[in-house]
């Protein structure tokens, strides 16, 4: 069994290469041009196309997920459903988690109470201007309880939560039923299914809980940034929702935005304990590597193989493909 205790899920949005708001070094069209969309698609939408990597007569098909999405649309694709079913295997998505083990996952759940407080009684206000925590205030009246619990979060927890319950309010979702529905599919054509989620190794679960729970993280950036996309760029994530739900995927290449992903990451990469013990500061590299190895060996192997990887990730010229193009590959985005 995995825990994905309070830390280990706030890691996995900040790391998570299923994370589709990563910047990518792309043209931009600034938001205020964005043509108003305050009605997000509903229905049956196939989402993007595939991405083609191969050689001689194996291919790989790339899938791009993203995040947040329409939740009220529902996704069908018969281009991936055709492919899943001559493929030999799917590779999932790129990620990260800390693996404890049934037994010990049971005996640190009481240890868990807390993680997300700031250390030594810390209230938020303390720990952010005064200007962006008045912004939060407004913001928290708005998406969350009038709770004065939330006073007590780490920064980073308290922009995490506060974004995802905005993204429900605005009616958009995770997007995590596509990725399951496509793990369905797979099963139920009998593909090999390969994770390719980095271990985060911990030698003793227990005092780094401990220690987390006193050591400093560096996270008013990320709770900065988090306040600013939800007071200017809620119009611009609604239309690269239905963007994404369409297929269109030049409308998201060109769209400008501010990003917290990186900020929240760093955040984390600040805590010693997630740094030292856990190796955070090379997960991302590890993650890479992992899938690029997992792909190469697919590819060598089923003459058909599909794939998960964020859509930010096939968008940007120096990421996942540019290095399967760089060993020999072909590879064609989707029209």
């Amino acid at each position: 069994m995995s825990i994905r205790p309070v830390a280990a899920v706030c890691l996995s949005l900040s790391l998570s290469m299923a994370s589709a708001w990563a910047q990518t070094e792309v043209s931009s069209v600034p938001v205020e041009q964005v043509e108003p969309e305050k009605i997000l698609v509903v229905g049956q939408r196939p989402g993007p196309g595939l991405w083609k990597v191969s050689k001689d007569d194996h291919v790989l098909w790339v899938f791009g997920t993203y995040r947040p999405l329409p939740k009220n649309m529902e996704w069908r694709s018969q281009q991936v459903e055709t492919v899943i079913a001559q493929s030999q295997e799917l590779l999932k998505e790129p990620g990260a988690s800390l693996e404890f083990g049934y037994l010990r996952s049971a005996l640190l759940l009481p240890f868990m109470l807390g993680v997300d407080k700031s250390p030594n009684g810390a209230m938020l206000r303390d720990q952010v201007p005064a200007g962006v925590h008045e912004r939060w205030l407004a913001l928290r009246k708005k998406y969350l309880k009038d709770d004065e619990s939330y006073e007590r979060k780490r920064p980073v927890f308290a922009a995490e939560e506060l974004f995802d319950k905005a993204m429900a309010h605005n009616g958009l979702s995770h997007g995590q039923e596509i990725r399951k529905e496509i793990v369905r599919l797979a099963e139920k054509n009998k593909l090999k299914i390969t994770s390719t989620t980095v271990d985060m190794d911990v030698d003793s679960p227990l005092k780094a809980i401990r220690e987390f729970k006193k050591a400093p993280m560096d996270d008013a950036a990320c709770f900065n940034t988090a306040i600013a996309r939800l007071e200017t760029d809620m119009e611009a994530i609604r239309v690269r929702a239905n963007a994404w739900a369409k297929g269109d995927i030049d409308v998201i290449r060109k769209l400008d935005y501010p990003e917290h992903e990186s900020a929240c990451t760093a955040a984390f990469v600040s805590n010693a304990v997630l740094r030292e013990q856990a190796g955070l500061g090379t997960v991302p590299e590890r993650m890479r590597t992992k899938w690029l190895a997992a792909a190469e060996k697919a590819l060598a192997t089923n003459r058909s193989t599909v794939a998960m990887v964020p859509l930010s990730k096939l968008l940007d010229p120096k990421g996942y493909l540019a290095d399967l193009q760089a060993k020999g590959y072909t590879v064609e985005r989707p029209d």
